[in-house]
């Protein structure tokens, strides 16, 4: 495990399109999203601890937000060959497990995790009406061996601000997990 921490996308950066695929085959777009008043991408997978150590929590923290109006959509854009945890079928076997109700894509050419600059799982990505960025970073400050309650209250904070037209702290920390699992030769320009 490499840990990583978030490249944090310059704020105000437009949501980068996709058109990705969840676990079933079903496509699902951007545009799908497009009457939400916040639109939540976290890149995430099966296998991560940073991952799991949070999962019910997210679980949980989405279906309170999605019931607010929140869309929320989760990316896994790991190489699913060297690490089959993450494999599309596996994807499907999470949301079961877990109780995600948000969709939980697949990005196997890993051209959407570059477009987003992510770096890490979980990787939180908050955009406004109008799908600009305005929150990056973490989930709350706990992390797989230390003391820190799972709360989601750093996104909580964002996502409460959004809804309630405040401006989003831009006092952010990044996210910390384990690195996205790149294809061998397609890794991103931006660590260099």
């Amino acid at each position: 495990m490499s840990v990583t921490a978030s490249t944090m996308l310059a704020l105000g950066t437009k949501a980068p399109d996709f058109e990705l695929a969840d676990g079933s085959g079903a496509l699902v777009r951007l545009n799908d999203f497009k009457d939400a008043p916040a639109l939540l991408v976290i890149f995430l997978c099966n296998h991560c601890p940073y991952v799991k150590h949070i999962r019910f929590k997210l679980a949980e923290v989405a279906d309170e937000y999605i019931t607010k109006g929140v869309a929320i959509v989760g990316i896994n854009a790991n190489d699913a060959v060297k690490y089959p945890e993450d494999t599309p079928d596996k994807m499907v076997e999470e949301v079961r497990k877990t109780g995600y109700i948000f969709p939980y894509l697949y990005d196997a050419s890993q051209q959407v995790a570059k477009a987003y600059r992510a770096a890490c799982t979980p990787e939180f990505y908050l955009f406004d009406r109008d799908r600009r960025l305005v929150y990056r970073g973490q989930f709350d400050d706990s992390r797989p061996g230390n003391a820190h309650p799972i709360t989601g209250s750093d996104l909580k904070a964002a996502m409460d601000a959004v809804l309630q037209n405040r401006v989003v702290s831009i006092d952010q920390k990044p996210g910390i997990g384990c690195n996205i699992k790149w294809r061998p030769g397609n890794e991103p320009d931006y660590f260099q």
